[in-house]
């Protein structure tokens, strides 16, 4: 049986879906690993050390694919590479499925099977196979370092001969994974930090690592459950937006990674308060890829407002760390591949019936399965 490792083709796109050492344990499963050359090259990995853990090199998309019955990437490869994928395939990859209504039955109509990866269920057997915590818990460590490469005052207090240097004050808005990454790293840089979330059950997170909480605390908030925010109603949002505004304007770094599952992500930092911050300030946008928390983001772009803000939009934030991301994401797959791997017939074997299939399985057998992606659903 063939694994195929496609380069990755996506603009800023850095990562790579195996890594030397996923790849000896791959072939230790069966497998035949073929990786397309370069595939590895912007995480700083070589051909040659892809080769030496026994994988065969292929140069292009067309040789890599030529008889995979597994595809692993990172993100959806495109139209032309996916036309190159063997009908019966089985595509381990994030698939972005929300973003084009499209995508899914053209998955299907193509005969290839198709594992969402950021659609798992938040269960406690599928945590090691988590590919948006894994790689949120490096996006919201680097988004910390870029802040503070930005930001021209210094993080901690410093006491000189010549003075005092004051702390830095940083607001994390959202507190899951990469959120409260962020706080762990900006308290240890030695920052004053607070937090908000909507779900109560953030709040002690916040606290137990020393940051502040703010927040509207009302019985909308109590309904929030899950890893994953809910829509709000337009009235907690006003009382929000009054408490944002006052927050944000005292803040010398705001890092914004509220997502809503399946949704363009919700606009929480209005120009009006990108306008009240001080010149030098800077605001760290996470969700510059689902449209962005603030108003003034440039989704690709960092840009200087004109009161002197600076707002980092940087697209795919976990590919601004690439060889860590990599490396993490290499295990997701591995993990998710070895739960389901049937040793006898050295393939792959996933259960209908099993719930870490049922929530990540696009298409299978040539038709649509996920129940958010039939087309009753679509209409």
């Amino acid at each position: 049986m063939r694994l195929a490792v496609l380069k990755e083709r996506r603009a800023a796109e850095t990562r790579v879906a195996a890594t030397p050492d996923t790849v000896k344990k791959l072939i230790a499963l069966g497998l035949t690993v073929a990786v397309e050359a370069g595939a590895g090259a912007s995480a700083s990995m070589s051909d040659a050390e892809f080769a030496a853990a026994g994988a065969e090199i292929a140069p292009d998309a067309k040789a890599v694919l030529a008889g995979a019955n597994v595809v692993f990437a990172v993100q959806m490869p495109e139209a032309e590479q996916r036309a190159l994928i063997p009908r019966g395939a089985l595509l381990v990859c994030v698939a972005g499925a929300f973003g084009d209504k499209d995508l899914v039955p053209s998955l299907a109509a193509a005969g290839i099977d198709v594992a969402a990866m950021e659609l798992l269920p938040r269960i406690t057997r599928a945590q090691s196979m988590d590919v948006l915590s894994s790689q949120a818990n490096l996006a919201g460590y680097r988004a910390v370092v870029e802040s503070a490469t930005a930001f021209q005052r210094g993080f901690p207090m410093m006491m000189t001969a010549a003075g005092t240097v004051p702390p830095a004050r940083l607001f994390v808005i959202g507190a899951g994974v990469a959120g409260l990454q962020a706080i762990a790293t900006a308290r240890r840089l030695g920052a004053i930090v607070s937090a908000t979330d909507v779900r109560p059950a953030a709040k002690e997170e916040i606290k137990s690592l020393g940051a502040s909480f703010v927040g509207v605390e009302d019985e909308e908030t109590a309904k929030q459950t899950g890893a994953y925010a809910r829509e709000m109603t337009d009235a907690f949002r006003q009382k929000q937006a009054e408490l944002m505004a006052t927050t944000v304007a005292k803040n010398d770094i705001v890092i914004c990674t509220a997502l809503v599952m399946g949704r363009k992500a919700p606009v929480i930092v209005t120009k009006a308060m990108v306008e009240s911050m001080k010149a030098g300030s800077v605001i760290v946008d996470l969700a510059s890829d689902a449209g962005g928390n603030c108003e003034s983001t440039v989704p690709g772009q960092c840009i200087t407002t004109p009161n002197g803000v600076t707002i980092l939009g940087f697209n795919n934030w976990p590919g601004r760390i690439s060889v860590a991301s990599s490396s993490l994401y290499a295990r997701n797959l591995l993990t998710f591949l070895t739960t389901f791997w049937d040793k006898e017939q050295k393939a792959p074997k996933l259960p209908e019936t099993d719930d870490i299939v049922k929530g990540v399985m696009l298409t299978r057998g040539g038709s649509v399965v996920h129940p958010n992606f039939l087309p009753s659903q679509a209409a």
